[in-house]
């Protein structure tokens, strides 16, 4: 059971490679696949194991997330009991010029998890995209007397997975057991790759917390986390199923155009749980005459009327006659006007574009337009 189990949201994720689509909003904010946000996949992962207690711990520009979000509606968290909790960081103006990790926000909120009646915690980051079932980890971790269980996938034609750079490799033996933590700079044909998602105990996780502050020489969990190794028991436990990691323009482009694959898709979304989102009641989306549109995603709420071809329309979008939109993502509420042309472009919400445009970007680097602009 994982009743006794406490998730954490960590969203202190690295935003230098995506910043442009993340100016107004955390990576966990960002739309995805047409409905969806992506914090819903890690929600909605730890809903499904049963867990009934989530703690997200923000940063900042957390207002879109919060209206999100909400109480936990969609997600059955909003309990009289345990249910879903946001843990903002607390600002102390008198020393406001030091450049805080994710540490001070984890020690400013260090009681809420010290006084937690679960016995384990679930810590896993946003922007990593799974579909998985965490109980059996869950139970592995509490069978195999491990004291720290590391989620990862075995990944074997590493060098062709540039969406994986930069991102943890762990030197697993044939136990199991994780001998020590390094980055994947792309070298390597073969590896074991962290999902970042970690279960320990939350007794252990206060102690891990308190000692690297007293320290004064570590800012981020994650360092804290792995500075403790030497005196733990490391275990990984594998997953194999679909991942996607959104830490990049390039690889959040690149991994919703994968989902007009329907085998993709499908793979994603007809995992082991359902994926639950913030519901919207919207009327279907309505094709004009003058409309075509050709593997495509499109939301409901959409008005087209011009050429939708590979590309995923979220709600909202009004797409003109004459319009042609290729290899596009068109977040929600944008308006592309009559006869223009769009091909490898990233809209944000609320964009217009005006008649008789042409943007393009290519396959690798999309052209990426920002929120509410006006083009």
């Amino acid at each position: 059971m994982s009743k006794d189990v406490m998730g954490i949201i960590n969203l202190s994720e690295n935003e230098e490679k995506i910043k442009d689509l993340t100016l107004n909003r955390p990576i966990a904010a960002l739309p995805f696949a047409g409905r969806y946000r992506v914090i819903d996949f890690t929600l909605s992962n730890m809903v499904n194991s049963d867990i009934q207690k989530v703690a997200i711990f923000t940063k900042h520009k957390f207002r879109s997330l919060q209206d999100h979000l909400g109480p936990g509606k969609y997600w059955n968290l909003d309990r009289k009991r345990d249910g879903l909790y946001m843990l903002h960081p607390m600002v102390d103006y008198s020393t406001m010029v030091r450049k805080y990790g994710d540490l001070e926000n984890f020690k400013n909120n260090l009681g809420f998890i010290a006084h937690a009646k679960q016995e384990y915690v679930l810590i896993s980051r946003s922007y990593m995209i799974m579909n998985i079932d965490y109980s059996p980890a869950i139970e592995y971790h509490k069978e195999s007397g491990a004291d720290l269980t590391i989620i990862c996938k075995h990944i074997s034609n590493g060098q062709n997975m540039s969406q994986y750079i930069g991102l943890d490799l762990l030197d697993v033996d044939e136990n199991l057991n994780v001998n020590s933590i390094g980055l994947n700079f792309g070298s390597k044909e073969e590896y074991c790759l962290s999902m970042e998602s970690y279960i320990m105990k939350r007794d252990l996780l206060v102690e891990i917390i308190t000692e690297a502050y007293q320290s004064g020489n570590i800012s981020f969990l994650k360092e804290a986390v792995f500075s403790y190794m030497d005196k733990l028991k490391v275990n990984a436990f594998p997953y194999s199923g679909p991942s996607m990691c959104m830490n990049t323009i390039s690889n959040y482009y690149k991994s919703t155009l994968d989902l007009l694959d329907r085998r993709n898709f499908s793979q994603l979304f007809d995992g082991p749980g359902r994926i639950y989102t913030k519901i919207k009641d919207e009327p279907s989306a309505f094709y004009s005459p003058t409309s075509s549109v050709t593997n495509s995603i499109v939301a409901n709420g959409c008005i087209i009327e011009g050429t939708v071809e590979n590309s995923v329309i979220f709600r909202g979008v009004h797409i003109k006659k004459g319009a042609i939109v290729r290899n596009s993502i068109i977040m929600q509420d944008a308006k592309i006007g009559e006869t223009a042309h769009l091909n490898y472009v990233i809209a944000d919400k609320n964009v217009t574009i005006g008649n008789k445009k042409i943007l393009m970007g290519d396959g690798g680097i999309p052209f990426v337009i920002k929120k509410s602009q006006v083009i």
